[in-house]
């Protein structure tokens, strides 16, 4: 996680009062935060001359960007104190809007832009310090080094608009880069940062593009080369009052909460505090013409029960909604409904996304120390395996005392080796695809164990056979009935590899690991009892699962014709089919590369539970 150096008097001046370590140490447990370290005691740096005053090292969630200096701290723990109310922000409507035009060419390099103005901005030494040390935090943090989203600040006096966003051979770039005296094009800018300490690891992200992306004010003045450099023209200062901010991105997404961040903070130092005067995006060439940022607030709905639930608490609603206030929410029940609070979550917190969120700032505002801990009442605060998980274990083990070596592949595999290379087809209801995979390798979520098993014995075929591999994990379905899209389901599969088939030591296997789970052997068609039971059919060119659909008018399926068998368990009279074992199909083997007969064997584990 993220740690954040603030000068020790400043903050304390904010709140208020001086702390001792410990009692701070105290407060930033309370509101969910961390102190690493308080230096009043240690050997500290000498800066121009004089000791480096004492800092507060405090470590905050990664995912709390408005805590990523010492302005969003401040105002967080004194709206979690109740000395301050949660700040209104608000866009000023200036007689002309300045507006970036963005040209279509940048659709080849960096697609996104957005932009804003902290107009009659008071910095001192330190507030010019910590809105610099900002950028450089959600460069490193969200940006991930710049390669997602590039901030630019410019003094707004310097430079006249409209601005452009351009795209534009390296050549034809030309302008004086940040602090330097000699004008460069894009290419001999390259060049001469190559080596450099701090730059140098950036040229990356654009160098061997065909085009560059430039940012111009109306006289063609160069204001930056995103994501690399400003130029030094528009440089800003502490004496700088007007602040034009631009931003550029590859994920819409991020460029939001990255401009978000960056006014939000700062515009508590604005003449009028809290306002920002937005910037229109005109954006012909795709329709997205937009005007940014966008600081309202977002609205959410959380269930009362739900978090009382979750916390082991009796909470009203008003109840609730007062321990929001002091997370920097605004909450009220709910007209409609009793058991739901409508939230307006404020636009520095980009990291509420579900009502779990709101109910982790609820047990935050509520007091962590001051949660009941009692069992079995409560069972979120006594550490238990899941009830899946005790029993994957259990399979786990049985399999391995058995011989079977466990393996882990990874969760993602291609959309071929998950359908084609089985003999199975897509019919786009039933995997859950990944909307941009970076590889082929990657494409969907599996639906079935049997992908990893293969790959994994092509991967080691030097080694003797015959091999026996097994593993106990999750597959995943599309499931539009539930929140999340989709859902997880756990399985069981193994595989045998030899020079002989082994159907029979797959069968084998099928049957110990259903004696442990306490599940008898009956025949199809047999009387059931009040005990757990289960029968085998013969397979004849339809797919493993029940849940996954049969082959129209198919003959080659995943498993040899008359040499496999479907799994079907019998629970209080009511029978499901759980799982296949047999041979694979040599359309299979000879898509895995696979030149001995190979056995598998998958069911579902969640049947037994």
């Amino acid at each position: 996680m993220p740690t954040i150096s603030v000068d020790k008097a400043a903050l304390f001046k904010e709140l208020g009062r001086d702390y001792t370590t410990e009692e701070f140490d105290e407060l930033c447990f309370e509101f969910g935060i961390e102190l690493d370290e308080d230096t009043t005691n240690s050997d500290r740096p000498i800066v121009d001359g004089k000791q480096e005053a004492p800092q507060l090292k405090i470590e905050i969630p990664a995912n709390r960007y408005d805590l990523l200096c010492f302005e969003g701290i401040a105002l967080m723990l004194n709206i979690f104190l109740g000395r301050s109310p949660s700040p209104e922000y608000k866009l000023t409507q200036p007689a002309k809007m300045e507006q970036i035009i963005v040209k279509e060419d940048t659709t080849k390099i960096r697609p996104y832009v957005a932009g804003a103005i902290l107009r009659n901005i008071k910095f001192d030494q330190a507030r010019y310090e910590s809105f610099i040390a900002l950028q450089d935090k959600l460069h490193q943090n969200l940006a991930r080094q710049r390669t997602l989203v590039s901030i630019g600040t410019h003094d707004l006096d310097t430079v006249k608009g409209p601005f452009t966003y351009e795209a534009l051979p390296p050549k034809d770039i030309k302008f004086t880069p940040l602090n330097q005296t000699q004008e460069m094009d894009g290419e001999e800018l390259m060049n001469f940062y190559e080596k450099h300490q701090q730059l140098s690891k950036y040229l990356h992200i654009i160098r061997d593009s065909p085009v560059y992306p430039v940012i111009y004010d109306s006289n063609r003045t160069v204001c930056s080369l995103p994501p690399i450099i400003n130029g030094d023209h528009s440089k800003i200062s502490v004496n700088t009052t007007n602040v034009f901010i631009e931003i550029t991105a590859l994920d819409k997404t991020k460029l939001d909460i990255v401009n978000k961040m960056m006014v939000t903070m700062f515009s508590q130092y604005t003449l009028e505090p809290f306002t920002i005067e937005p910037v229109e995006i005109v954006s012909e060439h795709n329709q997205e013409t937009r005007v940014t940022p966008d600081i309202a607030p977002r609205t959410a709905q959380a269930e009362v029960s739900y978090i009382n639930q979750c916390c082991g608490l009796s909470l009203s609603p008003s109840e609730i909604c007062t321990l929001l206030t002091k997370m920097a929410f605004r909450a009220k029940p709910s007209t409609t409904n009793e058991d739901i609070i409508d939230v307006e979550i404020p636009p520095t917190r980009a990291d509420i996304l579900h009502q779990c969120d709101i109910m982790e700032d609820v047990a935050i505002a509520y007091g962590f120390n001051s949660l009941p801990r009692a069992f079995p009442d409560i069972s979120g605060t006594v550490a238990q395996p899941l009830p899946i998980n005790k029993l994957s274990d259990i399979v786990r083990v049985e399999t391995a005392m058995a011989g079977w070596s466990e393996v882990l592949p990874l969760i993602l595999c291609s959309h071929d080796e998950n359908f084609g290379w089985l003999n199975r087809k897509d019919d786009g209801t039933t995997a859950v695809r990944l909307a941009n995979p970076k590889t082929t390798e990657f494409q969907v979520v599996r639906t079935t164990l049997l992908p990893g098993l293969l790959k994994t014995i092509r991967e080691n075929k030097h080694h003797s056979v015959p091999m026996k591999i097994f593993e106990v994990s999750d597959v995943a379905f599309k499931d539009l009935s539930l929140e999340r899209k989709s859902r997880n389901e756990r399985h069981f599969a193994a595989a045998f590899y030899g020079k002989t088939s082994g159907f029979e030591v797959v069968h084998g296997l099928l049957d110990r690991v259903m004696a442990m789970l306490k599940t008898t052997f009956v025949g199809d068609g047999q009387a059931a009892s009040g005990e757990a039971q289960y029968y085998i059919k013969e397979l004849d060119g339809v797919y493993p699962f029940s849940q996954i659909k049969e082959f129209a008018n198919s003959s080659d399926p995943t498993y040899l014709p008359g040499h496999a068998a479907s799994i079907h368990l019998r629970i209080d009279g009511k029978d499901k089919e759980i799982g296949a074992f047999g041979i694979l199909h040599p359309t299979v083997l000879q898509k895995y590369e696979l030149k001995y007969p190979t056995s598998t064997l998958e069911l579902n584990v969640e049947a037994f539970m």
